[in-house]
């Protein structure tokens, strides 16, 4: 049984984990603030808009997830390489995973343009296609922008600068906010788009933060020796290959999770707009803990890759271990917000009953998966630090897709539980990864204790 409980040696690692992990905390919980933003103008706007923002909004995140997957990629290899102090390689391994990321972003985008295509045979709400095609193709163009700065807020974490990420996301997340105040409802003499207004602040928020990381990273003098070897390596296959090979089995780990959750949105659109629209609420209520864990995962990531790339394995251990803790306390502190405020905050996306009613429902089902959700975020981190990251896609593959999936859809239509059905089966799907994933990393150590 592994020895999860904080002791001395344990204790040692909080302060560091926080110290990279709360600016990556802050900065994606600035995300699930534009999202909130977001969810509650436009669900305020209309029933429809909500309902066709929600299927894009899930169908597109499988895309960003997969492009920000491959991005995690590169900061175990950069984590390592500055643990070491090799300056020179992690400028030439930034130009390289620079160029792959750019490729894989376009391979993505192409195969949602190709998805376009099939919107009609979605079996969504007839009503809702005229609102779902344009704000498809604007949050389609957004995702450009996203990639360039994905990739550059994993090179400027590797090298423990996470305040950087942390500050950029903020400002254009207020930006977004803002656009989204003038463009929904066109204040201050601007044209009323609703929901496209939404998705045209989606876009300028996403250029200003690639812009403001390409222009930091430029303009200061403490990224200087990095940007002069970034601009005097060049472009290798080989390097390309390296890359791709920590990249690619993370972006598949978090696409198959995300596609498990894209899939169901699609399942729950053939319940009905309502359903659908309760959907979108929640899915902001379930980012709201992921994003905690993901900002504590995210360092756990950096912290261990830093000594893995010196050999440090006794603190590999303990690193994973305290970091867990301090997931396990956000859990905590999660399900009692969701528990005791649930209810009130979801009367603040929408006034439709029918909705609330809904999104009230799924409150308990959506505290049973955070245990599972918080596990395998610290694990399969754990695993990435050590870039051991192809038995993780394994794992993704038989929790989400051979174990979830199937549950998803049996619990909702055949024994008739619906919606919550649908977040019954992520209980089961997540908490089958976490395990999995924990079981993994501690198999580097030969036993477990």
């Amino acid at each position: 049984m592994t020895n999860l409980y904080p002791n001395l040696c344990y204790r040692r690692h909080y302060a560091s984990i926080l110290r990279l992990g709360l600016p990556i905390m802050l900065g994606q919980l600035g995300v699930i603030v534009t999202g909130f933003a977001d969810t509650v103008m436009v669900g305020h706007y209309s029933t429809e808009a909500l309902a066709s923002a929600s299927f894009v909004n899930n169908v597109f995140t499988l895309v960003m997830v997969a492009c920000m997957g491959f991005s995690y990629g590169i900061t175990p290899i950069i984590g390592a390489l500055y643990a070491r102090g090799e300056t020179q390689s992690i400028g030439c391994t930034m130009r390289n995973a620079l160029v792959l990321n750019l490729l894989f972003g376009a391979a993505a985008l192409l195969a949602m343009v190709a998805f376009y295509e099939l919107l009609d045979d979605m079996g969504q709400p007839m009503e809702l296609l005229p609102l779902i095609r344009p704000y498809y193709v604007v949050i389609l163009l957004s995702n450009v922008p996203l990639v360039l700065a994905g990739a550059l807020k994993q090179f400027t974490d590797g090298v423990g600068r996470t305040r950087l990420g942390m500050w950029i996301l903020i400002l254009g997340n207020l930006i977004n906010i803002v656009l989204n105040f003038l463009l929904i409802y066109g204040h201050c003499g601007l044209p009323e788009m609703g929901l496209q207004g939404a998705g045209v602040s989606t876009l300028i928020a996403r250029v200003a933060m690639a812009v403001g990381f390409v222009a930091v990273i430029l303009g200061s003098k403490s990224y200087r020796p990095w940007v002069r070897a970034f601009f005097a390596s060049r472009v290798s296959l080989k390097d390309m290959r390296s890359i791709f090979a920590t990249s690619i089995p993370i972006a598949v780990q978090m696409a198959l999770e995300t596609g498990s959750f894209t899939a169901a949105s699609v399942m729950i659109g053939w319940l009905g707009k309502v359903p659908l629209a309760a959907y979108q609420i929640m899915v902001i209520f379930g980012m709201l803990g992921f994003m905690v864990y993901y900002g504590i995962g995210a360092s756990i990531t950096i912290k261990i890759s830093h000594f893995h790339g010196v050999g440090d394995m006794r603190r590999v251990r303990e690193c994973a271990a305290a970091g867990y803790h301090i997931i396990l306390i956000a859990v905590a502190v999660a399900c009692t917000v969701f528990y005791f405020f649930g209810t009130p905050i979801i009367r603040l996306f929408t006034t439709d009953a029918r909705v609330i009613a809904v999104a009230a429902s799924l409150i308990v089902p959506m505290i049973m998966y955070q245990l599972g959700d918080a596990t395998q975020v610290a694990f399969s981190n754990a695993l990435r630090g050590l870039a051991d990251v192809r038995p993780a896609m394994l794992i993704a593959l038989t929790a989400y897709v051979i174990v979830g999936l199937p549950v998803c859809y049996v619990l909702a239509f055949p024994c008739g539980m619906g919606i919550v059905g649908v977040y019954v089966s992520f209980t089961v799907s997540l908490l089958t990864a976490g395990l999995l994933f924990m079981r993994r990393f501690y198999s580097h150590f030969g036993h477990h204790r």
